[in-house]
């Protein structure tokens, strides 16, 4: 039987990934080619940020359940995530990535395999509320704290001792990296994607994901990790050409 696509889901992908384009294109022109633009450092530059990774990770969690060779795809995004911090090692010595999106989105796949079977005796609803409670309280905890009820809980130091640590959320102080997402705080956000798919199960709510139909944009969101590996260096090749004329 031919298996339907979500294709509202490969459209806010594509959406979503035709954002983050932009994002970098503005981030090179202003941190490697030096253009004077005030509102992308400021409050408005770390909106857009947030709210791309936030709807990649919340996608990556709803389409957890859907398709097969979940071992072999969390292995596929691990495998990508790690040539991209081999080419910034090589390349971008200034940038280098380390635990990037991929590397999060790759660990979670992996992660969401054990974790699974627990997380199916949750109530969807309980399960998305408390995911996404659990995302707002430890959203600080690579800045060393936790908020509870408006109160900031500072994290022992011992935390923060490695790279492994780096890797849970907890950052030593020499650890850099130009796209950091660690397990904590995002792995609750996965989750709540994860419980939302299930919510839309239960509502009956899947079959409006068949529609409506953006055909450009589908093609981008069904292709984004290949896209994903290619953008940087064409989108610096580009700038780099146009400066060169200017």
């Amino acid at each position: 039987m031919a298996i339907k696509r979500y294709y509202l889901i490969d459209s806010i992908r594509g959406i979503t990934l035709i954002s983050m384009l932009l994002y970098h294109a503005m981030w090179d022109l202003v941190y490697l080619f030096g253009a004077n633009v005030g509102w992308f450092a400021d409050t408005a530059g770390h909106i857009w940020q947030r709210s791309i990774c936030i709807s990649f990770i919340l996608i990556s969690g709803f389409c957890f359940s859907l398709g097969s060779h979940k071992l072999k795809r969390g292995l596929t995004v691990l495998a990508a995530s790690a040539v991209i911090t081999l080419a910034t090692v090589l390349f971008m010595r200034n940038s280098i990535i380390i635990f990037g999106i991929l590397s999060f989105i790759g660990s979670a796949m992996l992660i969401m395999l054990p974790l699974e079977r627990l997380l199916r005796r949750v109530n969807c609803y309980v399960g998305f509320f408390l995911s996404v409670l659990l995302f707002i309280i430890f959203e600080s905890v690579t800045l060393g704290y936790i908020n509870l009820f408006f109160v900031k809980l500072y994290l022992p130091k011992w935390l923060f001792a490695n790279t492994f640590t780096a890797f849970l959320g907890f950052p030593h102080p020499m650890f850099v990296s130009y796209d950091y997402f660690p397990i904590f705080p995002w792995i609750f956000l996965y989750i709540a994607g994860y419980y939302l798919f299930h919510i839309f199960s239960r509502l009956g709510l899947m079959r409006l994901l068949h529609r409506p139909r953006i055909q450009p944009i589908e093609f981008i969101g069904r292709h984004t990790l290949i896209i994903y590996l290619v953008h940087q260096p064409l989108i610096y090749g580009l700038l780099y050409i146009i400066f060169m004329f200017l």
